[in-house]
């Protein structure tokens, strides 16, 4: 039960990690020195105040350029390493009870994949969007996104498996969007690429 709830906890911040970096770090501190968040001897450094002032700092920052027109492109580029990063990190701080390699090896896989496809997503969504509104709408994405990473990093905080299900719907909804779209594009005879 303890790996089932790790993965839900860790595959929620994770995804949250694609939307915005820092926030679901920023949580996780909290949530640990609220004694929400058990974290492992390893990860005790996310409970320290050092960290939740240092990630707060960034939170911040990170969402203030975000909002800057060309610069979230540039944010683009280092948030999607980034974020896989991230994810794996904070699924990793939820499986410590696991042996090591099984641990990272499912944080990797589970965490990075999905902070990974979260941010290709919002990069998607924000590209497509310069696209077909030169950029107009992008801010209020980025504001969609900051907020839904706090939320999404809440709820797994405070109710994991809620966030693992919203995580799941979200994840199986748009794979059917874009399942559905791709195959009309190719019964259309439009090539994948345009």
């Amino acid at each position: 039960m303890d790996t089932i709830l790790g993965l839900c906890i860790g595959v929620a911040l994770a995804a949250a990690c694609g939307m915005r970096v820092f926030a679901p770090l920023l949580i996780v501190s909290l949530g640990a020195h609220a004694g929400l968040v058990p974290l492992g001897e390893s990860f005790a450094w996310l409970g320290t105040w050092g960290a939740t002032i240092a990630l707060g700092t960034a939170t911040v920052v990170e969402f203030g350029a975000s909002s800057v027109p060309w610069v979230e492109h540039a944010l683009d580029a280092v948030a999607s390493p980034a974020a896989i990063i991230a994810g794996t990190l904070l699924a990793a701080s939820q499986l410590e009870h696991l042996p090591p390699g099984a641990a990272w090896f499912l944080a990797l896989i589970a965490g990075g994949g999905a902070a990974g496809l979260t941010q290709a997503a919002g990069v998607t969504t924000r590209g497509a969007s310069t696209v077909t509104t030169a950029g107009l709408l992008n801010p209020f994405l980025n504001a969609v996104q900051s907020i839904a990473s706090l939320v999404v990093s809440v709820v797994a905080v405070v109710v994991p498996v809620l966030a693992a299900v919203l995580v799941l719907t979200t994840a199986v909804v748009v794979g059917r969007w874009w399942w559905r779209r791709r195959a009309k594009r190719l019964h259309l005879g439009v090539p994948l690429a345009a």
